[in-house]
């Protein structure tokens, strides 16, 4: 592995030729914020995609074009005379050590639960109004549950027994099935939300990632449908052309050998 120097000289090269991009080429010069922000998404939708396959070589690929990202912002930001990549640094290192006094300071832990814990009662006298404030926006509605289910935990809002969560989440059902006969479809939507809800914060108990989870058999679903299209051009149809009963017979067959 690299000594600590080749990592800052490394580090140090790519600001240089940050810096000569943004002075030189067209494209670079014309970046904002803005125009970088879905690109930087995007970027971490593919280093996700990596993790999961655990592919480490676009692993490291792809954490170069998200630390190309962070270090293109820190440019902006310098020019705006607002930040630089040292502030940035700098800050977070601060955060890292304001809110681990367990390494930093004289307060004791005994698990990682108890970190967490610190985490959050930190963040609040820190001036945060709501322990929710740290869950952006935009994330994605099953992304975005699983982080408030977490945060709320942190402060002790939270079952004891994951068998209490299995019974909201049978609760939850009984009400869709509930709203389903009364075929309002308000009630539905709001009773398919609450189930959905409650499963996602039973995942946490049983030490399940459900962003992962669902991500897995998306994959998973996605190359046995692609051996169903496959197997129909083998035969000379499109696969619109198969009957139901064949394609859960290469369906079967793709279970067996992916």
């Amino acid at each position: 592995m690299n000594s600590k120097q080749a990592n800052l000289e490394a580090f140090s090269r790519l600001l240089d030729i940050m810096d000569e991009l943004r002075e030189q080429c067209p494209w670079d010069k014309k970046q904002t914020f803005e125009s970088l922000r879905h690109l930087t998404i995007e970027e971490t939708y593919e280093l996700g995609d990596a993790i999961l396959d655990r592919n480490l070589t676009d692993i490291k690929k792809e954490l170069g074009d998200l630390l190309l990202h962070i270090v293109f912002y820190a440019k902006l930001g310098s020019e705006e005379n607002a930040f630089d990549m040292a502030d940035v640094a700098n800050d977070i290192c601060e955060k890292l050590i304001h809110r681990h006094p367990h390494i930093y300071g004289s307060v004791a832990v005994e698990n990682a639960e108890e970190v967490k814990k610190n985490w959050e009662t930190l963040k609040l006298k820190e001036g945060k109004k709501s322990v929710l404030e740290g869950v952006p926006k935009g994330l994605p509605a099953l992304v975005k549950a699983q982080r408030m289910q977490e945060k709320a935990a942190g402060v002790g809002f939270d079952w004891e027994h994951k068998n209490q969560v299995w019974g909201k989440f049978q609760e939850e059902l009984q009400e869709l099935n509930h709203a389903l006969e009364s075929k309002k479809q308000n009630e539905i939507e709001d009773e398919f939300g609450d189930v959905l809800f409650s499963l996602i914060n039973y995942a946490r108990f049983i030490d399940v990632n459900p962003e992962t989870a669902l991500e897995r058999t998306n994959k998973k679903f996605i190359k046995r449908f692609q051996y169903i299209e496959s197997q129909a051009k083998k035969s000379q149809r499109s696969i619109e052309q198969l009957t139901l009963e064949e394609m859960e017979v290469f369906w079967q067959e793709a279970k067996t050998i992916q």
